[in-house]
């Protein structure tokens, strides 16, 4: 057959190589996750510094200045204003990831990626020049809309332009990005701390245009995918780019179950309406449970106020900082064990894998906070006792870093069938965006109340949500993108729902029964 294609079990293998066209394309379009990356990191190093406190959030600052020793711990940073600040940027993506989804479909993946970078590189302007909480948090809402385009388009470009028995890997070079970004924000944050003057963290906002520059100029010269073009009517130029990122000239048999795909595709008129259909449901029921386990994690709470906790654990100002650049560079060297093993071992594995190991490391940390602190949050902790709970945050951000950080994209974004495609991803981000929001608006407050029970809460989501990996969710590895019907179709819990009419370009029947 045309291309090598090969039937395997139930779906197909198009053969094809892997070109250093698509690879330079999905690397350059992974950058998108730069500008997240560097906003989650650089949060909270800004708002553990002094100066920063001083001039915008003056009653958290007056608490830090209270070393009398009968200040609640767990209370030091609770501010509403102080919250609103970090977390405005997440209910701003939340409502850009909608526009996001309508300009990615009728524009294409690229023009997203643009609109997005052009908006985060003018909100990082307005944060630097900052003389005002109202400006902080308008800034803000600007680098929310940047990361609601960029977070909706970059996850579907990378796993259209990926051939199937790669597109774990390389659509994980977006977290990957992400990670990198809050290293490089978690480093920056460690050396404007020491500028004199007051003004180090006017840098660490402002440099936030960095990456938002390397994402514009890198979405200028992208091409589109081949799904997006023929979901835009240029058919010619859709195979073409087939071929370019294949490799080879014989890729008829993945371009007809492509152009059915999207014949398919425009007959649905109404998306948002589409996709609350039952032969929808599991891709429905994931783009929802994925993105608001992610957050459930707590990963986010650790990243974006990783310097603010371990501040309030014992750590100085420096150490609390530098503490936040280990975990940074734990976070990034695990991604890369994701990216290795992802395509081999498959998603469930990690996925399963990682909730295990995150389960320990937050119950062992709220029992030290418990024994430290107690419920009254007074009292102080040991050099040793400090570095024990460093060390089970390193593992703790380890485990999320290969399984719920990359996989929380990586899945969402692969299961979508065209037609509801860029709603699916909308979806996915503006819940991921939502809880973001909320536990990122709670989470100081929730800390100071809870105190260390915090951990143990989150500790209760992880176990919950990998059961729901372990019972609901189908292995996706190496399947062709347009053709993921047929692990649903196959699925002990999620088949019911599948018609048969919704596989696409395979013939075969089986009776496996699997999760």
């Amino acid at each position: 057959m045309a291309g090598g294609m090969v039937i395997q079990g139930d779906t197909k293998d198009y053969g094809g190589k892997i070109t250093m066209f698509v690879l330079m394309t999905c690397l350059v379009a992974a950058t998108g996750g730069l500008i997240f990356g560097y906003d989650l990191g650089i949060s909270g190093g800004v708002t553990s510094m002094d100066v920063f406190l001083e001039k915008f959030f003056p009653s958290v600052y007056k608490k830090m200045q209270d070393d009398t020793g009968r200040t609640n711990q767990y209370c030091k940073f609770d501010s509403q204003v102080l919250t609103s600040f970090t977390s405005s940027l997440y209910i701003a993506a939340l409502v850009a990831s909608f526009a996001a989804s309508v300009t990615t479909r009728i524009f294409g993946r690229k023009v997203s990626m643009l609109v997005g970078g052009i908006i985060f590189l003018i909100g990082s302007a307005l944060n630097g020049a900052a003389t005002n909480v109202t400006m902080l948090i308008l800034g803000r809402i600007l680098l929310g809309i940047g990361v609601g385009y960029a977070n909706q388009s970059v996850p579907v470009y990378l796993s259209e332009m990926a051939p199937a028995k790669l597109r774990g890997a390389l659509n994980m070079g977006f977290q990957l990005a992400i990670t990198i970004g809050i290293l490089v924000a978690n480093l920056v944050n460690y050396g404007t701390a020491k500028i004199k003057g007051g003004y180090g963290w006017r840098v660490s906002l402002a440099l936030a245009a960095v990456p938002a520059i390397i994402m514009t100029f890198g979405a200028i010269f992208l091409p589109d995918t081949p799904n997006s073009l023929l979901e835009r009517g240029h058919q010619d130029k859709a195979k073409v780019m087939l071929q370019k990122i294949r490799g080879n000239q014989e890729v008829e048999e993945e371009f007809q179950d492509l152009i059915e795909a999207s014949e398919a595709a425009k007959k649905i008129e109404h998306p948002w309406r589409n996709i609350l259909q039952p032969r929808y449901r599991p891709q429905l029921i994931m783009s929802i449970m994925i993105p608001f386990f992610q957050q459930f994690t707590g990963i986010n709470v650790i990243m974006f106020y990783a310097p603010v906790l371990f501040k309030t654990i014992g750590f100085g100002d420096d150490a609390a900082l530098m503490s936040a650049v280990i975990t940074g560079l734990v976070n990034m060297f695990a991604t890369f064990v994701s990216i290795g093993t992802v395509d081999r071992v498959g998603r469930r594995m990690l996925f399963l894998e990682g909730g295990i190991q995150m389960l320990i490391c937050q119950i062992l940390v709220g029992v030290i906070l418990g024994m430290k602190f107690g419920v009254e949050g007074v009292g102080s902790m040991s050099k040793s006792s400090s570095y024990l709970v460093l060390f089970l945050i390193c593992a703790y951000v380890a485990a999320f870093a290969w399984s719920w950080g990359p996989l929380g994209w990586l899945v969402p974004s692969e299961i979508f069938p065209l037609e509801i495609r860029s709603a699916g991803q909308a979806i996915n981000v503006s819940v991921n965006m939502l809880f973001t929001f909320i536990i990122a608006q709670a989470f100081l407050t929730m800390l100071c109340h809870m105190k260390f029970g915090l951990f143990f809460f989150f500790a209760a989501f992880v176990l919950i949500m990998t059961l729901f990996i372990s019972f609901f969710l189908p292995e996706t590895k190496n399947v062709p993108i347009e053709e993921m019907n047929n692990i649903w179709k196959k699925h002990w819990f999620w088949g019911k729902y599948i018609p048969d009419d919704a596989i696409v370009g395979v013939h075969q029947t089986s009776t496996t029964v699997s999760t």
